[in-house]
C-alpha cells in the first residue's frame, strides 16, 4: 500500500490508479463483488493510460486548443470546431474505455450496468491530466442520465449517448447560461414556439456560456408562448447542431479566451430559430436539468479530488528528490507537516465526495427517498469544499516547486489554471450554499444527514478514537443548534449564515466519516492509519495558536505516504 515518491521525477509517466491510495480505498466502499473486480481491472487499466498516453497528449492539446471557423470560404455559416489530433485521441480512448457505457450499458463482463458513480471514477482519473477532457465526457454521461430518466422518443440519441465506439458516439452539452441571467436561471429569455410544418419548436435567443459548444445533443433551456415566468416556466429541448448535413439555424459566435480547461471549445452560441425538439413534457425542463445538474456538480467534486491528487503527486515526488541544506525537502519538519496536511485534506475530500456519489446512485437508480434527501445535502456541500481545496493544493503545490512551479515548463503551471474553474462550474460558492438552504426548508434534509452522522459515529469504539468521536460528537450537536437558528431566522440571517452552515456540514460529516472509516480500518485490517488521519482531521478543525501536537511528524510516512500502520503501534 505504501508509495514511494522518490521514484517518478514528476507526477507523470505512472499508473494514478496504483498512486492513489484514497481512490482505491472509496472504491472498496463504494462496489461490492463483481462490481468490484471490474471496477479494479478497469480504472487500473484506465490510469496507466491516463498517466502515460492521455497527460501527454493533454499538455500537447493545452498548447494549440480547439479553434472554431463559424464562417465557409463564401461567408456561409459552417460552425466547424477543428480539433487537435492529440484530443481525437483522448476522446477515443476514453469513450472507447467505456468512461460514459458502463454506467448505462452492461459490459461485456457483466450482466447489469454499473452504478453511476463508477462514471464518476473515470472522471476522478482523467482530471489527473485533462479538465476539459473530462468536461465534455462528463456532460455526455449527464445529457444520457437525463434522456434516460425523463424522455421518451430519443431512443437513438440516448444509444448514441452511450455509444462504446468512438465512430458512433454523440457528445452531450448544457446550453444554460445567459448573459443577463448567469445563475440566475429564470431570467433566460430564449424563447421556443411549435412549427407545425416543420414538426419541431424553433428556438430563438443567446446563450452565453456553452461548454462543448459543438456538442451533437446538447440540452437547451426556453420558454414557450405563454409559459410561466422563472424557472417554473422553461421547457427543456435537444437542439442538434445540424439538421440534413446543413447547419441548424445556429450560429457559434465565438470561442472563450478561457484562463484555463483549453482542451473542451466553450462558446457563445445564437439560436436564429434553430429546429429544438422537445424533453419531456412542457415547463419541466428545470426538473429535468437538476437530474443533470446534481450529476455534473458531482463530477466537479470528482475531478477536484482527482486535480487535488495530482497536485499532491507533484509537490511530494519534487519534495522527495529536491535537496535543500543537505536532505530531501520532505526530510525537514514544515514540509512534512504540510505534506501530512495536504494528505489528510484529500483523504477527507475524497471520502465525502464518495459517500454523496452513493447518495446520489441511490436516488437515481434506487428510488431511494433517504438517499435524495442525503444526495440533496452532500453534493452542494462536497463541490463546493473540494472547488475551493482543488485551487488551494494546486497553488501551494506550485509553491513546493518555487521558482520553477510557476513556469509552464513543469505542470503545477496548468494545474493551477484548471483548478481554478472548479469554484465556478455548476455553481459558486454561494449558490451552492443557497441550495443547501432550499434542501433544509423543502425536504428537511437535514435531519437524515444528522441521523447518518449519528448512525457513523455509533460505530466508533476504538480506545484511541474517544476522545476525538467525542469533539465529533459536539460538532454534531452544534449542527443541530444551527440549523434551528437558520430555520428560526428570517431569510436574510438564513442565507448570511448559509455558508457557514454548509462549511459546518463539511466538518462534522467528513470527521463522522473518518472516524468510521478508522475504526473500520482497525477492525478489518489491524491498520490505523485512518484512525491517525481522522485524528488529524479533528486537530486541523479546531486547532488555534501553537498547538503541542507533533501528530504530523510522528506519523509522517504513515500518512503522507500511506504506509500501514500496526493498531499497537497507535500512541
Amino acid at each position: 500500500m505504501a508509495v514511494d515518491y522518490s521514484e517518478p521525477e514528476e507526477g507523470r509517466h505512472v499508473n494514478y490508479w496504483s498512486y492513489d491510495p484514497a481512490l482505491r480505498r472509496e472504491v472498496e466502499h463504494l462496489f461490492q463483488d463483481e462490481e468490484l473486480e471490474y471496477a479494479r481491472e478497469r480504472l487500473h487499466d484506465f490510469g496507466e493510460i491516463m498517466g502515460y498516453t492521455i497527460a501527454d497528449n493533454s499538455d500537447a492539446v493545452d498548447s494549440h486548443p480547439p479553434e472554431l471557423d463559424t464562417y465557409g470560404p463564401v461567408g456561409d455559416v459552417v460552425n466547424d470546431v477543428d480539433y487537435p489530433r492529440e484530443h481525437l485521441e483522448n476522446e477515443r480512448l476514453t469513450f472507447e474505455h467505456g468512461a460514459v457505457a458502463d454506467s448505462f450499458q452492461a459490459p461485456p463482463a457483466l450482466e447489469e450496468p454499473m452504478p453511476l458513480s463508477y462514471s464518476l471514477c473515470y472522471h476522478y482519473l482523467t482530471c489527473y491530466s485533462d479538465v476539459g477532457l473530462a468536461c465534455g465526457v462528463s456532460m455526455t454521461a449527464g445529457a444520457a442520465l437525463v434522456l434516460e430518466l425523463f424522455a421518451d422518443g430519443h431512443e437513438d440519441r440516448l444509444e448514441a449517448l452511450t455509444s462504446r465506439d468512438i465512430d458512433d458516439v454523440s457528445q452531450g452539452a448544457m446550453f444554460i447560461t445567459e448573459v443577463q441571467g448567469g445563475s440566475d436561471v429564470g431570467a433566460n429569455e430564449t424563447t421556443a414556439e411549435w412549427d407545425s410544418e416543420e414538426d419541431c419548436y424553433r428556438l430563438t435567443g443567446d446563450k452565453w456560456f456553452c461548454s462543448n459548444v459543438d456538442a451533437d445533443v446538447p440540452l437547451v433551456l426556453a420558454r414557450t408562448p405563454d409559459a410561466a415566468e422563472g424557472t417554473s416556466g422553461l421547457s427543456m429541448f435537444v437542439v442538434p447542431p445540424e439538421h440534413d448535413g446543413e447547419p441548424n439555424s445556429l450560429r457559434m459566435k465565438r470561442l472563450k479566451d478561457k484562463l484555463g480547461t483549453k482542451s473542451v471549445p466553450t462558446g457563445e452560441v445564437e439560436l436564429e430559430g434553430a429546429r429544438g425538439y422537445l424533453v419531456g413534457d412542457e415547463e419541466r425542463g428545470f426538473k429535468y436539468m437538476t437530474a443533470m445538474l446534481n450529476y455534473e456538480r458531482l463530477t466537479n467534486a470528482f475531478g477536484s479530488c482527482g486535480g487535488i491528487a495530482r497536485s499532491i503527486l507533484e509537490a511530494k515526488t519534487y519534495a522527495a528528490d529536491r535537496e535543500a541544506f543537505g536532505d530531501p525537502i520532505d526530510q525537514h519538519p514544515l514540509m512534512r507537516a504540510d505534506l501530512v496536511d495536504m494528505t489528510v485534506r484529500h483523504d477527507a475530500a475524497t471520502a465525502f465526495t464518495f459517500s454523496a456519489a452513493e447518495a446520489f446512485d441511490g436516488h437515481y437508480r434506487g428510488d431511494d427517498q433517504e438517499s435524495y434527501e442525503l444526495m440533496r445535502m452532500l453534493v452542494p456541500v462536497a463541490k463546493y469544499h473540494t472547488g475551493e481545496l482543488a485551487v488551494e493544493t494546486a497553488s501551494y503545490a506550485m509553491e513546493v516547486l518555487g521558482g520553477n512551479g510557476y513556469v509552464e515548463t513543469h505542470p503545477t503551471e496548468r494545474l493551477l489554471r484548471d483548478a481554478q474553474v472548479a469554484p465556478i462550474w455548476e455553481g459558486t460558492s454561494n449558490i451552492l450554499s443557497l441550495d443547501v438552504l432550499r434542501a433544509m426548508y423543502k425536504e428537511r434534509a437535514h435531519e437524515t444527514l444528522l441521523d447518518r452522522v449519528d448512525s457513523l459515529l455509533a460505530d466508533v469504539e476504538h480506545g484511541y478514537l474517544e476522545d476525538v468521536s467525542e469533539e465529533v460528537h459536539g460538532w454534531r450537536d452544534s449542527l443541530e443548534t444551527s440549523v434551528d437558528t437558520v430555520a428560526s431566522s428570517g431569510r436574510d440571517h438564513a442565507e448570511l449564515y448559509a455558508k457557514r452552515l454548509a462549511d459546518e456540514i463539511y466538518r462534522t460529516y467528513s470527521g463522522a466519516l473518518l472516524l468510521n472509516r478508522g475504526e473500520e480500518a482497525i477492525e478489518e485490517d489491524d491498520d490505523g492509519r485512518l484512525a491517525v488521519v481522522a485524528r488529524r482531521f479533528v486537530e486541523m478543525q479546531g486547532a488555534e495558536g501553537v498547538s503541542d501536537s507533533t501528530l504530523q511528524l510522528d506519523y509522517f510516512p504513515e500518512i503522507s505516504r500511506y504506509r500501514e500502520l500496526p493498531v499497537e503501534e497507535l500512541e
